[in-house]
């Protein structure tokens, strides 16, 4: 890389490592909950559908939250709420272990959810800055080391299921987050995007650049804008539907429907999160060479076929198999999608999307929760198909918009 280039600038480097360290830990800390719900239905006692509303609380909490980051981001800078929220989340996590009924698990899961929707919102917030900044299309690789961290987490969990209680488990996950906080948070802080070096102030907010593009106000610009957005949203719902059905269900299907076992329940969701980390890792490749758009639509199709698959599988093979497509077609179009919302609208751009994304990661497992109580839960999950190609159609309906 040339002296001259943003990339070489040492302080932008190592911000870049920081926010990749905390994309990963958001996933390691959200896989490592989701790997134990098995174990925390159990010690609650809750059916299908009261482990549906409990997990609700994940999805109120996460979407409120996201609803007013934006904002927060704007005024105290994105890298000071993604430092703050890592904080919380690492300390929501260790709570879900010490209730006894589905009530107390769904008020302390709204704890996590809020944790969980800040960080996600102000970690995008930062990307989006720091690929204005870089001109490089990167954010498949802040979205993979989310899913490294998942499939970590997933597999960790799986090999301590049998071994250690979901509290110590949860509360060891707990303090790693917080050794990570306090590891990553001064290089994230020490490099002033806006200013283009360093400084302390904390501040997050959007290159000049990225906010040009949404300059004026009224007219016909900002209504299409809005527009816009809303349907990157839309597409980001669709896909992170599946993303958080498989996270919390796909451990109950292969054990419940297919007769899995506790270790091999748990490679449901770490095969899925090594699919999508394979795939975000080569995603800035693919980008470049297929464009944005054909990755929409045919990853969107591809995830519809592995989920079907996955869902409707005669044995634990065949739906580790369908895990997989699903994971490869999923893996870069919730990056597209809010990487495009940032760069239309910047930090407001960033949280509207990921409200609607996330709002589908967090609310899909409740749905599956109530449809597997009045059908089955593999017919449930033919539900995330369904959404993994209506993400598909309506890329391809307005692909000479977004």
């Amino acid at each position: 890389m040339a002296p001259g280039e943003p990339g070489a600038d040492p302080g932008l480097r190592r911000l870049r490592v920081a926010l990749t360290a905390f994309f990963a830990l958001d996933g390691l800390l959200f896989a490592g909950w989701v790997v134990r719900i098995p174990a925390i239905k159990h010690q609650t006692g809750a059916s299908a559908s009261d482990l549906g509303l409990a997990l609700l609380g994940v999805s109120a909490g996460g979407v409120a939250t996201m609803t007013l980051t934006g904002g927060l981001c704007r005024r105290f800078g994105g890298r000071r709420v993604t430092v703050a929220s890592a904080v919380l989340l690492s300390l929501g996590i260790a709570l879900p272990p010490l209730t006894r009924s589905a009530l107390a698990l769904g008020l302390v899961l709204l704890v996590f959810g809020a944790a969980y929707g800040a960080i996600n919102v102000a970690m995008n917030s930062v990307a989006v800055d720091l690929i204005a900044t870089l001109r490089r299309p990167v954010m498949p690789a802040f979205h993979a080391a989310f899913s490294l961290g998942g499939m970590v987490g997933a597999g960790l969990g799986g090999l301590v299921a049998g071994e250690l209680s979901p509290t110590r488990h949860l509360l060891l996950l707990a303090a790693c987050g917080l050794l990570v906080t306090a590891l990553a948070a001064r290089p994230l802080l020490a490099y002033d995007l806006v200013a283009g070096g360093p400084g302390a102030d904390g501040g997050g907010r959007a290159p000049a650049d990225a906010v040009d593009r949404t300059a004026g106000s009224g007219g016909a610009r900002p209504r299409r804008t809005g527009a816009l957005v809303a349907v990157l949203g839309l597409v980001a719902l669709c896909t992170a539907y599946g993303e958080g059905a498989l996270a919390d269900w796909s451990a109950l299907h292969l054990t419940e429907d297919l007769d899995a076992g506790a270790g091999l329940a748990a490679a449901g969701y770490s095969v899925f999160a090594f699919a999508m980390t394979v795939g975000r890792l080569s995603g800035t490749w693919v980008l470049r060479r297929a464009g944005e758009q054909r990755v929409l639509v045919v990853g969107g199709a591809m995830a519809a076929i592995g989920m079907l698959v996955g869902s409707l599988a005669p044995s634990v093979w065949v739906a580790l198999a369908g895990f997989v497509v699903t994971g490869l077609g999923l893996a870069n179009i919730f990056p597209i999608a809010i990487g495009r919302a940032g760069a239309l609208a910047g930090p407001g751009g960033v949280a509207t999307a990921s409200t609607l994304g996330y709002g589908g990661m967090l609310l899909g497992p409740v749905a599956i929760g109530f449809l597997a109580e009045w059908f089955s839960l593999s017919v449930a999950l033919t539900t995330v198909a369904l959404l993994a190609g209506a993400a598909a159609v309506i890329a391809y309906v307005t692909r000479d918009a977004i």
